[in-house]
Formats: structure tokens, C-alpha cells, sequence
């Protein structure tokens, strides 16, 4: 390659990396939300409490991984995955739900077993306390949309 040609492209290079770093520093991440698989589905629609639900865990865990530093990089970095981890199994709880593909509702179980047991690793692995176990319905929630009238 002649010099020229390294010489451009270095500077190609240098400047989609400055105009990366200047969009990024220009992103206000408080105002973005998980809009990941949020657009609704038609109202009454079989896919819309598997969107609402997906939505919430999304809400949740980005919420959740919002952590303040605590000056130990291994402590932040679990409080930041724990959560995320959760997001997955939580996602894939819904999907357990509402799903009828069967190869991916056995991905789904996978996910939640796999998540479960790094959760537990990277929380062993800083000494925090395990919370206690408890099983996780698929079924969808029994609560009534409105609520019953007074007897």
C-alpha cells in the first residue's frame, strides 16, 4: 500500500472515530428507553401481553443496570450484569408464555438456567449474599384488567 493511500485511510479512520466519539457525547441516554420490540401491536392482538410484558422487562433491567460506582470494578461490573441477566430470563419467561415454537421455548429454559447459574457465579464470586429461590410462573398474570365490583 503506498503512503498516500495509508496515509488516507488512517485519516478516514481517525475521522469515523471522532465523529463516533461526538455523536456519543451528544446522545442523552437519560431520555433513551428500551424501544426494542415496542412498537404495539394491534389492540386485542394474541402478540399484544408478550409485547407489553417484554417491554416491562426491558424497563426494569435497564433500570436496574443504572448503578452507582461503587470504586470496585468487579462489584459494578455484577450489579450491572445481574441485572441484565435477569432481563434475559425475564424475556424469556414471556416467551415461555405466549410462545408456540417449541425449539424456542426450549432456548428460552436454556436462557433461564444459564442466567440463573452466572447470576449465582458472579455473585458468589464478590461475596454477596444469594437471594432465596423461587420458582418463576409462566403463566400469564390471573389479575383482572379492571377490578370487581364491591358485594
Amino acid at each position: 500500500m503506498s503512503l498516500i493511500r495509508h496515509s488516507s485511510v488512517t485519516l478516514a479512520g481517525a475521522v469515523l472515530v471522532i465523529g463516533v466519539a461526538f455523536l456519543a457525547s451528544t446522545h442523552d441516554v437519560s431520555q433513551a428507553g428500551p424501544d426494542i420490540c415496542t412498537t404495539p401491536a394491534p389492540e386485542g392482538t394474541e402478540e399484544t401481553p408478550f409485547l407489553a410484558e417484554n417491554d416491562a422487562a426491558m424497563k426494569k433491567m435497564m433500570n436496574d443496570m443504572a448503578v452507582k460506582p461503587t470504586g470496585d470494578v468487579d462489584v459494578d461490573f455484577v450489579a450491572i450484569m445481574a441485572p441484565h441477566h435477569q432481563g434475559a430470563i425475564d424475556m424469556a419467561l414471556a416467551v415461555l408464555r405466549y410462545g408456540h415454537n417449541e425449539q424456542i421455548k426450549r432456548l428460552a429454559q436454556e436462557i433461564i438456567v444459564t442466567q440463573q447459574q452466572e447470576i449465582t457465579a458472579m455473585r458468589l464470586a464478590v461475596g454477596e449474599p444469594l437471594p432465596p429461590s423461587l420458582p418463576a410462573s409462566t403463566e400469564p398474570s390471573l389479575k383482572p384488567a379492571t377490578p370487581l365490583p364491591a358485594r
